[in-house]
């Protein structure tokens, strides 16, 4: 298990990759490797053991607690800490201060954002697509803890290069952050930019009090070996980011 360096003491952020020692075969080549996700078409218990196993992985450091949620591209986020839901939440970011308590997220292009305090006694981590970005979940996620976090990390997402969005797209980050202008360059094709979302994440991150932004240097489209990529593959399945404090 590999984690960020760089952190708290106390803190554990990592994000699964394709290859898993424990991985489960299947027949279906899109989704060979870890996958993590259920609305992908892959078998459930398939899923559900995945998930298991990596919840094993995890308690070898502390973690008693893993909580998932149904992503929908929203700017919801919630606080969960000893309760446990019989539905899974809906919604794009988790906050906890308990300790042992994995808060996951699950991507294939889109942008894993983890947040903490100094202290490392408050942790959140966040699903940002173009649309939650647009739309303020990282705001809303560091609106929802109790503390000020002054550090982040971004897992791996699709890079600039091979992101290509419409004038639209553009058009919803620099209406409201006229800043951002510098995040986007001009595609091959008129109407056209690729966006760097790391870019527009660590803006949005520093304009918020987060001053140390780590990670932000991996592409899921292209390390095909590493990572899933819904853009490479429509039919594939999904890793997960995960934090805990111990």
């Amino acid at each position: 298990m590999e984690f960020v360096q760089g952190l708290p003491k106390g803190i554990f952020v990592g994000q699964t990759r394709i290859e898993n020692a424990q991985t489960i075969a299947t027949s279906d080549n899109h989704l060979a490797g870890f996958n993590l996700a259920l609305h992908v078409n892959d078998d459930a218990q398939r899923v559900q053991q995945h998930r298991m196993i990596l919840l094993n992985q995890l308690s070898e450091f502390g973690v008693d607690k893993i909580t998932w949620m149904m992503q929908t591209h929203s700017t919801i986020c919630h606080t969960i800490n000893e309760q446990i839901p019989f539905i899974a939440l809906e919604g794009d970011g988790l906050v906890t201060q308990r300790q042992g308590h994995a808060l996951m997220m699950m991507t294939a292009d889109c942008l894993p954002v983890v947040l903490g305090n100094s202290e490392g006694t408050e942790v959140a981590n966040l699903h940002a697509g173009w649309r939650g970005l647009a739309n303020g979940i990282i705001e809303n996620t560091v609106t929802e803890m109790q503390s000020q976090p002054t550090w982040a990390w971004l897992g791996a997402a699709i890079s600039q290069s091979c992101f290509e969005v419409g004038a639209e797209v553009k058009a919803a980050f620099c209406e409201k952050y006229p800043e951002l202008e510098s995040a986007f360059i001009a595609g091959q094709f008129e109407g056209k930019y690729q966006a760097d979302l790391y870019a527009i994440a660590r803006f949005i991150l520093n304009r918020f009090g987060v001053g140390t932004v780590l990670g932000g240097n991996q592409c899921s489209y292209q390390q095909g070996k590493d990572y899933f990529s819904y853009r490479r593959d429509p039919k594939t399945g999904r890793m997960a980011t995960f934090v805990f404090m111990r």
